[in-house]
C-alpha cells in the first residue's frame, strides 16, 4: 500500500510514518517548501502548498491520502490575524487536498481528512457522539469548514472520513508534550474549575485507529478519536501526579488562563464529553482505553522524559 501524509513531520503525522514503513508499506510525504532531500528512512517526499494547486498527477499510484497539516491551536495567542491562519490553513490545505484526489486519474480510495473534538463546543457533562451537532464557538466553527473542505474527494466518488481527535497523550509533542514537564517539577494540577471533560486519546490507539480507518472499506464520515471513557481534567490531574509520583496541589484559575491565553484559554476550560461510538461500532479495540494505560505508554516511549523535562515541546503542525 502506498500513503500520502501531509503533516508528516508532527506528532501523529511522524508516527504513523514509522508505523507504515515498519509494516513494509510505502510512505509519500506531501512537504511544504522546496522539493525535499530524499528521507533516510526510505519514504518519498513532494512538495505542495495549501493555497496553491497540487497536480493531480503527485497522487498517482497513491491508496491512501491522509491529511494532518494545519496550524497549531495552539501555538500563539488567538490574534484576529491568527484565527484567520488557523482558519485558513485549514480549509485552504483541506480542498487543495481534496481537489487533487478528485481529479487523479485513479483517485486514492480514501481520504483521512484531520479535524477534532472541538467540532462540537462546550458540552458540559452530556455525553457527545458523532450524531451530535456541531457547536457554535470558533473552533467548532472551523471544525465544520475543515471537514466540508474535503467535499470535493467525497463527490468523486472517494471515501471521507473526519478523525474528530481529542487529547492525543504523548510525552513527544501535542499539549501533553508541554504538560509533563510541568508534572516532572511538581507544577501540575488542574486547569480552571478541573471540572471540564478532556477527551483523550494514547499516540499507538491514535496510530492504531488511523490505520483501521484506512484498512476497512465500511467506515466513512466522522469518527471520535477518543477513548472511551472521557474523564475531568481534575482526574486526569490526578492520574497524571500518581503515574509520575509528582504532587499535584497547583491549580491555575480559569481567570489567569484567560489573561495568559487569552481566548485559546476557553479550548482548555471548556468541556468536551466525546465518545467514540461509530469508532468502537466498526470493530476497533482500544489497547490502552484508560488513562493509567495511556500515560504508562506515553512515558515508555517518551524520548525526553528520561533525561528530564527538557526535551521538545509544541502541537504539531
Amino acid at each position: 500500500m502506498r500513503v500520502a501524509i501531509t503533516g508528516s513531520t508532527g506528532l501523529i503525522g511522524s508516527a504513523l510514518t514509522r508505523s507504515l514503513l515498519a509494516d513494509g508499506h510505502r510512505v509519500l510525504r506531501l512537504t511544504r517548501g522546496r522539493t525535499p532531500a530524499p528521507a533516510a528512512d526510505g519514504s518519498e517526499s513532494a512538495p505542495w502548498e495549501p493555497g496553491a494547486r497540487l497536480d493531480p498527477a503527485v497522487l498517482a499510484g497513491v491508496d491512501a491520502v491522509v491529511h494532518l497539516a494545519g496550524a497549531g491551536v495552539g501555538d500563539r495567542r488567538w490574534t484576529a490575524a491568527y484565527k484567520q491562519e488557523i482558519r485558513l490553513s485549514r480549509l485552504q490545505g483541506t480542498r487543495t487536498v481534496a481537489e487533487a484526489c478528485a481529479e487523479a486519474g485513479r483517485p486514492p480510495r480514501v481520504l483521512i481528512s484531520a479535524s477534532a473534538t472541538g467540532y462540537y463546543g462546550d458540552t458540559g457533562d452530556r455525553v457527545v457522539t458523532e450524531a451530535d451537532p456541531a457547536g457554535d464557538d470558533f473552533l467548532a466553527s472551523v471544525c465544520v469548514g475543515w471537514e466540508s473542505a474535503a467535499a470535493p474527494a467525497e463527490r468523486a466518488g472517494v471515501r471521507v472520513v473526519h478523525p474528530r481527535t481529542g487529547l492525543v497523550v504523548s510525552a513527544d509533542g501535542g499539549a501533553w508534550g508541554r504538560l509533563f514537564p510541568l508534572f516532572r517539577f511538581g507544577l501540575g494540577g488542574r486547569l480552571g474549575s478541573g471540572d471540564q471533560f478532556w477527551p483523550f486519546i494514547s499516540l499507538p490507539d491514535h496510530i492504531a485507529a488511523l490505520r483501521h480507518a484506512i484498512d476497512h472499506d465500511d467506515i466513512a464520515g466522522p469518527l471520535n478519536f477518543t477513548a472511551p471513557e472521557p474523564l475531568t481534567n481534575r482526574e486526569i490531574t490526578r492520574a497524571t501526579g500518581r503515574i509520575l509520583h509528582r504532587p499535584t496541589v497547583a491549580a491555575v484559575p480559569a481567570f489567569a488562563l484567560r489573561a495568559v491565553l487569552g481566548e485559546f484559554s476557553e479550548g482548555i476550560t471548556g468541556s468536551c464529553r466525546a465518545v467514540p461510538a461509530a469508532l468502537l461500532k466498526s470493530g476497533f479495540t482500544f489497547r490502552q482505553p484508560g488513562i493509567d494505560e495511556a500515560l504508562r505508554a506515553a512515558l515508555s516511549q517518551g524520548r525526553h522524559l528520561a533525561a528530564g523535562p527538557g526535551g521538545r515541546s509544541g502541537l504539531p503542525r
